[in-house]
């Protein structure tokens, strides 16, 4: 089975996603990054593969993802970096990129390599629904690799529905129209979540963007099964001077609402 959908079905509610963009803040630290969020809790990762025009990103994905481009991180060397990752991180990974970076890579070897690799979902928030269907549909089910799609609050009920039947794992629920990062009071989104609830979706969903504290997790929570954090966790990354203590402290914040000292 694949592990969304066991941890779908293992976990009910408060699902903890976590993005970081691989090759930052160091060039070899995608596989330290796994592990710290494995053992500090976290319930499924998203690895974002550095572009230079991320147009779904606010500044600071945007600049995690310009240093892991200076570092020297692609495509080819994530690969090569997930490699074996399976004997040691047991966590859902998502693959979240750009479909200029997957088609340059080459469209069935990206396919191959994810596989080998272990990936288990991806998302591509600049993929059309029409290529997707005749391009990568038939590979997502001949590989087993989910893939969802994103809706905003102006996506229409039919939209919805179109994007929910060819999403498989889960569907994206993204906070507002405006790119990641910007940190939203989500009381007044109620509505707009209640919607998506009361339409009886075929995937359980998550919410993203704009998803930074312990209050807005729960917020996020309270009509999904979880959410995504990106751009917070970023920002911790970017302070950090121990990865592992910090990604733990992290965690902890966001499940807990326990804020952690940072060590003098």
């Amino acid at each position: 089975m694949n592990r969304i959908d066991s941890l779908f079905a293992q976990k009910k509610e408060k699902i903890l996603t976590i993005y970081f963009t691989a090759g930052f803040p160091k060039l070899q630290d995608t596989r330290r990054i796994l592990l710290a969020l494995q053992q500090a809790g976290a319930d499924m990762v998203e690895i974002g593969i550095p572009f230079s025009d991320p147009l779904a990103d606010g500044p600071v994905i945007q600049q995690s993802s310009k240093q892991a481009l200076d570092n020297g991180m692609s495509l080819r060397l994530l690969f090569e970096q997930l490699h074996d990752i399976r004997k040691e991180v047991h966590l859902p990974l998502i693959l979240f990129g750009y479909l200029n970076v997957v088609l340059q890579f080459g469209l069935e070897r990206f396919f191959e390599k994810c596989a080998e690799t272990g990936i288990d979902g991806l998302i591509l928030p600049d993929l059309p629904l029409d290529e997707f269907k005749q391009d990568m549909e038939p590979l997502c089910k001949s590989t087993g690799i989910h893939f969802s799609f994103l809706i905003t609050p102006e996506t229409s009920d039919a939209r919805i529905r179109q994007l929910d039947e060819a999403s498989s794992g889960f569907l994206y629920v993204v906070s507002s129209s405006s790119t990641t990062g910007k940190k939203k009071d989500l009381t007044s989104l109620q509505p707009y979540f209640q919607r998506i609830e009361a339409m009886q979706l075929k995937n359980p969903f998550l919410v993203g963007f704009g998803i930074h504290d312990h209050e807005s997790f729960l917020q996020a929570c309270r009509h999904s099964r979880g959410a995504v954090i990106g751009s917070a966790y970023i920002r911790t990354l970017q302070q950090a001077a121990d990865i592992e203590q910090a990604t733990k402290d992290f965690v902890q914040q966001i499940l807990s609402g326990n804020r952690v000292h940072a060590a003098p």
